[in-house]
Protein backbone atom coordinates (compact mmCIF):
# COMPACT_ATOMS: atom_id res chain seq x y z
CA UNK A 1 0.00 0.00 0.00
CA UNK A 2 1.52 3.02 -1.20
CA UNK A 3 2.12 5.57 2.17
CA UNK A 4 -1.60 5.23 3.10
CA UNK A 5 -2.79 7.32 -0.31
CA UNK A 6 -6.40 7.04 -0.66
CA UNK A 7 -7.36 7.94 -4.05
CA UNK A 8 -10.91 9.85 -4.80
CA UNK A 9 -11.85 7.03 -7.16
CA UNK A 10 -10.42 3.94 -8.65
CA UNK A 11 -11.12 3.21 -12.25
CA UNK A 12 -10.81 -0.51 -12.89
CA UNK A 13 -10.59 -1.71 -16.65
CA UNK A 14 -8.89 0.75 -19.27
CA UNK A 15 -11.47 -0.06 -22.20
CA UNK A 16 -13.56 3.54 -23.38
CA UNK A 17 -16.17 3.18 -21.00
CA UNK A 18 -12.98 3.41 -18.24
CA UNK A 19 -11.36 5.99 -19.72
CA UNK A 20 -13.94 8.49 -20.77
CA UNK A 21 -14.98 8.25 -16.97
CA UNK A 22 -11.48 9.01 -15.77
CA UNK A 23 -11.15 12.03 -18.36
CA UNK A 24 -14.19 13.77 -16.72
CA UNK A 25 -12.55 12.63 -12.89
CA UNK A 26 -9.48 14.21 -13.93
CA UNK A 27 -10.95 17.43 -15.20
CA UNK A 28 -13.30 17.25 -11.80
CA UNK A 29 -9.43 17.63 -10.36
CA UNK A 30 -10.11 14.21 -8.03
CA UNK A 31 -7.44 12.28 -7.06
CA UNK A 32 -7.64 9.05 -9.38
CA UNK A 33 -5.72 5.77 -11.27
CA UNK A 34 -6.66 3.39 -13.43
CA UNK A 35 -6.05 0.07 -13.03
CA UNK A 36 -5.68 -1.88 -16.61
CA UNK A 37 -5.48 -5.17 -17.13
CA UNK A 38 -4.64 -4.52 -20.72
CA UNK A 39 -7.28 -6.82 -22.46
CA UNK A 40 -9.82 -4.26 -23.23
CA UNK A 41 -12.40 -6.42 -25.70
CA UNK A 42 -11.84 -2.80 -27.68
CA UNK A 43 -7.98 -3.24 -28.59
CA UNK A 44 -8.94 -6.33 -30.68
CA UNK A 45 -11.25 -3.92 -33.12
CA UNK A 46 -8.81 -4.00 -36.37
CA UNK A 47 -11.02 -0.94 -37.41
CA UNK A 48 -13.96 0.76 -36.43
CA UNK A 49 -16.26 2.54 -38.78
CA UNK A 50 -19.21 3.28 -36.93
CA UNK A 51 -17.65 5.48 -34.09
CA UNK A 52 -18.71 9.07 -34.40
CA UNK A 53 -15.99 11.37 -35.62
CA UNK A 54 -14.04 9.25 -37.31
CA UNK A 55 -15.42 9.06 -41.21
CA UNK A 56 -11.78 7.01 -42.14
CA UNK A 57 -12.30 4.83 -38.88
CA UNK A 58 -9.83 4.10 -36.32
CA UNK A 59 -8.52 1.11 -34.98
CA UNK A 60 -8.99 -0.22 -30.93
CA UNK A 61 -5.66 0.52 -29.90
CA UNK A 62 -5.23 3.95 -31.51
CA UNK A 63 -8.27 4.62 -29.98
CA UNK A 64 -7.48 3.65 -26.42
CA UNK A 65 -4.14 5.23 -26.92
CA UNK A 66 -5.34 8.41 -27.66
CA UNK A 67 -8.09 8.17 -24.55
CA UNK A 68 -4.95 7.07 -22.24
CA UNK A 69 -2.95 10.38 -23.50
CA UNK A 70 -6.07 12.43 -23.14
CA UNK A 71 -6.50 11.16 -19.24
CA UNK A 72 -2.52 11.73 -18.62
CA UNK A 73 -3.23 15.40 -19.84
CA UNK A 74 -5.39 15.37 -16.67
CA UNK A 75 -3.03 13.63 -13.87
CA UNK A 76 -4.97 10.60 -14.68
CA UNK A 77 -2.75 7.70 -12.89
CA UNK A 78 -2.90 4.79 -15.30
CA UNK A 79 -1.59 1.37 -13.24
CA UNK A 80 -0.98 -1.36 -15.68
CA UNK A 81 -1.75 -4.02 -13.47
CA UNK A 82 -5.08 -6.49 -12.77
CA UNK A 83 -7.38 -6.10 -9.84
CA UNK A 84 -7.68 -9.44 -8.28
CA UNK A 85 -9.94 -8.77 -5.37
CA UNK A 86 -12.14 -5.72 -4.18
CA UNK A 87 -13.09 -4.92 -0.63
CA UNK A 88 -14.91 -2.50 1.51
CA UNK A 89 -13.41 -1.55 4.95
CA UNK A 90 -15.45 1.82 6.58
CA UNK A 91 -16.34 4.71 3.84
CA UNK A 92 -13.01 3.26 1.72
CA UNK A 93 -12.71 0.44 -0.68
CA UNK A 94 -9.19 -1.83 -1.09
CA UNK A 95 -8.46 -2.82 -4.01
CA UNK A 96 -5.59 -5.84 -4.39
CA UNK A 97 -3.52 -5.79 -7.83
CA UNK A 98 -0.16 -7.83 -8.62
CA UNK A 99 1.02 -4.49 -8.58
CA UNK A 100 -0.15 -3.82 -4.74
CA UNK A 101 -3.04 -2.76 -3.15
CA UNK A 102 -4.70 0.42 -3.43
CA UNK A 103 -7.61 2.69 -1.42
CA UNK A 104 -10.37 4.73 -2.39
CA UNK A 105 -13.59 6.70 -1.19
CA UNK A 106 -15.15 5.47 -4.55
CA UNK A 107 -14.19 2.48 -7.41
CA UNK A 108 -15.97 2.54 -11.23
CA UNK A 109 -15.91 -0.89 -12.28
CA UNK A 110 -15.62 -0.68 -16.15
CA UNK A 111 -14.35 -4.24 -16.40
CA UNK A 112 -16.30 -5.52 -19.54
CA UNK A 113 -16.85 -8.75 -21.05
CA UNK A 114 -14.97 -11.19 -22.85
CA UNK A 115 -16.19 -13.05 -25.82
CA UNK A 116 -16.37 -16.65 -25.85
CA UNK A 117 -13.98 -17.65 -29.21
CA UNK A 118 -14.79 -20.71 -31.35
CA UNK A 119 -12.77 -23.44 -29.34
CA UNK A 120 -11.36 -24.90 -32.41
CA UNK A 121 -8.80 -22.03 -33.09
CA UNK A 122 -5.88 -21.59 -31.04
CA UNK A 123 -4.54 -18.20 -29.95
CA UNK A 124 -2.60 -16.90 -33.27
CA UNK A 125 -5.22 -18.16 -35.55
CA UNK A 126 -7.80 -16.36 -33.70
CA UNK A 127 -5.54 -12.65 -33.93
CA UNK A 128 -4.92 -13.27 -37.62
CA UNK A 129 -8.65 -14.01 -38.51
CA UNK A 130 -10.03 -10.64 -36.39
CA UNK A 131 -7.06 -8.94 -37.89
CA UNK A 132 -8.52 -9.90 -41.39
CA UNK A 133 -11.74 -9.58 -40.84
CA UNK A 134 -12.12 -13.17 -41.02
CA UNK A 135 -14.02 -13.50 -38.02
CA UNK A 136 -16.36 -10.75 -36.63
CA UNK A 137 -17.79 -10.39 -32.78
CA UNK A 138 -20.57 -7.15 -33.24
CA UNK A 139 -22.52 -7.47 -36.06
CA UNK A 140 -24.12 -4.01 -35.11
CA UNK A 141 -20.60 -2.48 -35.50
CA UNK A 142 -19.53 -4.04 -38.94
CA UNK A 143 -21.83 -5.83 -40.57
CA UNK A 144 -22.35 -3.12 -42.94
CA UNK A 145 -18.77 -4.08 -44.20
CA UNK A 146 -19.76 -7.39 -44.93
CA UNK A 147 -22.55 -6.60 -47.38
CA UNK A 148 -23.87 -9.25 -49.49
CA UNK A 149 -20.68 -11.35 -48.95
CA UNK A 150 -21.03 -14.91 -47.80
CA UNK A 151 -21.48 -15.28 -43.73
CA UNK A 152 -21.61 -17.66 -41.52
CA UNK A 153 -23.06 -17.32 -37.87
CA UNK A 154 -21.42 -19.90 -35.47
CA UNK A 155 -23.94 -20.96 -32.76
CA UNK A 156 -27.39 -22.32 -31.78
CA UNK A 157 -30.41 -21.82 -29.97
CA UNK A 158 -31.74 -18.32 -30.10
CA UNK A 159 -28.59 -16.45 -30.03
CA UNK A 160 -27.81 -17.96 -33.20
CA UNK A 161 -30.69 -17.47 -35.16
CA UNK A 162 -31.39 -13.77 -33.63
CA UNK A 163 -27.91 -13.15 -34.88
CA UNK A 164 -28.12 -15.03 -38.20
CA UNK A 165 -31.55 -12.54 -38.71
CA UNK A 166 -29.99 -9.66 -37.94
CA UNK A 167 -27.00 -10.51 -40.46
CA UNK A 168 -29.98 -11.55 -43.12
CA UNK A 169 -30.45 -7.72 -43.40
CA UNK A 170 -27.25 -7.18 -45.01
CA UNK A 171 -27.07 -10.52 -46.92
CA UNK A 172 -28.82 -13.37 -49.00
CA UNK A 173 -25.66 -15.75 -48.11
CA UNK A 174 -26.15 -16.50 -44.53
CA UNK A 175 -25.42 -19.75 -43.17
CA UNK A 176 -26.39 -20.71 -39.14
CA UNK A 177 -23.60 -23.30 -38.44
CA UNK A 178 -24.59 -25.11 -35.35
CA UNK A 179 -21.51 -26.23 -32.86
CA UNK A 180 -20.81 -30.17 -32.81
CA UNK A 181 -23.12 -31.23 -30.07
CA UNK A 182 -25.15 -28.24 -29.93
CA UNK A 183 -28.77 -29.74 -29.82
CA UNK A 184 -31.13 -29.61 -33.11
CA UNK A 185 -33.07 -26.76 -33.58
CA UNK A 186 -37.17 -27.53 -32.51
CA UNK A 187 -39.76 -27.07 -35.60
CA UNK A 188 -40.56 -23.58 -34.72
CA UNK A 189 -37.02 -22.81 -34.98
CA UNK A 190 -35.97 -24.60 -38.25
CA UNK A 191 -39.27 -22.57 -39.51
CA UNK A 192 -38.22 -19.67 -38.35
CA UNK A 193 -34.86 -20.20 -40.05
CA UNK A 194 -36.12 -21.35 -43.32
CA UNK A 195 -38.96 -18.23 -43.55
CA UNK A 196 -35.66 -16.06 -42.77
CA UNK A 197 -33.84 -17.48 -46.32
CA UNK A 198 -30.37 -18.86 -44.05
CA UNK A 199 -28.95 -21.87 -44.56
CA UNK A 200 -28.19 -24.59 -41.68
CA UNK A 201 -25.89 -26.65 -41.54
CA UNK A 202 -25.34 -28.65 -38.05
CA UNK A 203 -22.30 -30.41 -36.72
CA UNK A 204 -19.35 -28.10 -36.95
CA UNK A 205 -16.31 -29.74 -36.25
CA UNK A 206 -13.45 -27.56 -38.12
CA UNK A 207 -12.89 -23.96 -38.32
CA UNK A 208 -9.68 -22.21 -40.29
CA UNK A 209 -8.32 -20.03 -42.10
CA UNK A 210 -7.71 -20.73 -45.70
CA UNK A 211 -6.08 -17.85 -47.57
CA UNK A 212 -8.88 -14.68 -47.73
CA UNK A 213 -11.35 -16.71 -46.78
CA UNK A 214 -12.55 -18.78 -43.95
CA UNK A 215 -13.32 -22.72 -43.60
CA UNK A 216 -15.58 -24.57 -41.65
CA UNK A 217 -15.45 -28.34 -41.64
CA UNK A 218 -18.87 -30.65 -40.91
CA UNK A 219 -17.38 -34.02 -41.18
CA UNK A 220 -15.77 -34.71 -44.62
CA UNK A 221 -17.78 -31.15 -46.02
CA UNK A 222 -15.94 -28.22 -45.75
CA UNK A 223 -17.48 -24.82 -46.58
CA UNK A 224 -15.94 -21.63 -47.08
CA UNK A 225 -16.83 -17.84 -45.81
CA UNK A 226 -15.70 -14.34 -46.33
CA UNK A 227 -17.00 -14.04 -42.39
CA UNK A 228 -17.69 -15.47 -39.09
CA UNK A 229 -19.37 -14.54 -36.42
CA UNK A 230 -19.47 -17.10 -33.00
CA UNK A 231 -22.49 -16.47 -32.06
CA UNK A 232 -21.44 -18.45 -28.62
CA UNK A 233 -22.20 -15.95 -26.08
CA UNK A 234 -19.26 -13.99 -23.57
CA UNK A 235 -18.35 -13.82 -19.73
CA UNK A 236 -19.40 -10.70 -18.19
CA UNK A 237 -16.08 -9.64 -15.62
CA UNK A 238 -18.14 -9.02 -12.04
CA UNK A 239 -16.02 -11.03 -9.85
CA UNK A 240 -14.92 -7.82 -7.99
CA UNK A 241 -18.82 -6.73 -7.44
CA UNK A 242 -19.52 -10.14 -5.97
CA UNK A 243 -16.58 -9.76 -3.18
CA UNK A 244 -18.61 -6.92 -1.65
CA UNK A 245 -21.98 -7.84 -2.43
CA UNK A 246 -23.29 -5.96 -5.36
CA UNK A 247 -26.50 -7.56 -7.08
CA UNK A 248 -25.85 -9.12 -10.65
CA UNK A 249 -28.28 -10.23 -13.52
CA UNK A 250 -28.60 -14.05 -13.66
CA UNK A 251 -25.73 -13.86 -16.31
CA UNK A 252 -23.46 -11.60 -14.08
CA UNK A 253 -24.32 -8.40 -15.49
CA UNK A 254 -23.84 -5.58 -12.26
CA UNK A 255 -27.25 -4.02 -11.49
CA UNK A 256 -26.96 -0.15 -11.53
CA UNK A 257 -29.45 2.65 -11.09
CA UNK A 258 -29.99 5.82 -13.57
CA UNK A 259 -26.69 7.34 -12.74
CA UNK A 260 -24.44 3.92 -13.12
CA UNK A 261 -24.29 3.33 -8.70
CA UNK A 262 -24.16 -0.29 -7.49
CA UNK A 263 -26.53 -0.91 -4.76
CA UNK A 264 -23.19 -0.63 -2.94
CA UNK A 265 -22.85 2.50 -1.78
CA UNK A 266 -19.69 4.26 -3.48
CA UNK A 267 -19.42 1.55 -5.66
CA UNK A 268 -20.00 2.57 -9.70
CA UNK A 269 -19.99 0.50 -12.92
CA UNK A 270 -20.21 1.47 -16.71
CA UNK A 271 -19.87 0.18 -20.02
CA UNK A 272 -20.42 -3.76 -21.14
CA UNK A 273 -20.25 -5.58 -17.47
CA UNK A 274 -23.54 -3.30 -17.04
CA UNK A 275 -26.23 -4.83 -18.93
CA UNK A 276 -27.42 -2.87 -22.35
CA UNK A 277 -25.84 -2.16 -25.66
CA UNK A 278 -22.43 -3.51 -25.92
CA UNK A 279 -21.09 -0.71 -28.22
CA UNK A 280 -18.05 1.81 -27.83
CA UNK A 281 -20.25 5.07 -27.86
CA UNK A 282 -22.60 3.34 -24.93
CA UNK A 283 -20.13 2.21 -22.86
CA UNK A 284 -18.44 5.93 -22.94
CA UNK A 285 -22.03 7.90 -22.48
CA UNK A 286 -22.13 5.35 -19.24
CA UNK A 287 -18.50 6.17 -18.22
CA UNK A 288 -19.47 10.08 -18.33
CA UNK A 289 -22.63 9.20 -16.91
CA UNK A 290 -20.58 7.45 -13.43
CA UNK A 291 -17.86 9.98 -13.54
CA UNK A 292 -20.35 13.04 -12.57
CA UNK A 293 -22.36 10.88 -10.44
CA UNK A 294 -19.20 10.28 -8.43
CA UNK A 295 -17.98 13.49 -8.14
CA UNK A 296 -21.24 14.60 -7.12
CA UNK A 297 -21.94 12.17 -4.45
CA UNK A 298 -18.04 12.46 -3.14
CA UNK A 299 -19.00 16.08 -2.67
CA UNK A 300 -21.90 15.26 -0.63
CA UNK A 301 -20.11 12.93 1.67
CA UNK A 302 -17.67 15.52 2.18
CA UNK A 303 -19.21 18.97 3.84
CA UNK A 304 -16.11 21.00 2.44
CA UNK A 305 -15.46 19.78 -1.16
CA UNK A 306 -13.45 22.70 -1.39
CA UNK A 307 -10.51 21.75 0.27
CA UNK A 308 -10.67 18.13 -1.88
CA UNK A 309 -10.53 20.07 -4.82
CA UNK A 310 -7.64 22.75 -3.74
CA UNK A 311 -5.85 19.42 -2.83
CA UNK A 312 -6.09 18.10 -6.22
CA UNK A 313 -5.87 21.67 -7.67
CA UNK A 314 -2.15 21.29 -6.28
CA UNK A 315 -0.99 18.04 -7.38
CA UNK A 316 -1.69 19.12 -11.12
CA UNK A 317 0.54 22.21 -10.76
Amino acid sequence: MESDRIYDCLVIGGGPAGLTAAIYLGRFLLDVAVIDAGDSRAALIPCTRNHAGFPDGISGVELLGRMRRQAGLYGVEIRQSRATALARHGQAFEVECASGLYRAHAVLLATGVVNRPPPLLDVDEHRKAIAAGLLRYCPICDAYEVTDKAIAVLGSGERGIREAIFLRGYSADVTLAAPEGAPPPSPAEQAEIGRAGIRFIPGCDAVRIAGNAIELGFGSVIERFDTLYPALGSDIRSELAADVGASRSADGCLLVDAHQRTDIEGLYAAGDVVLGLDQISHAMGEGGVAATTIRNDLAARRPLLRPLLQSSAERLS
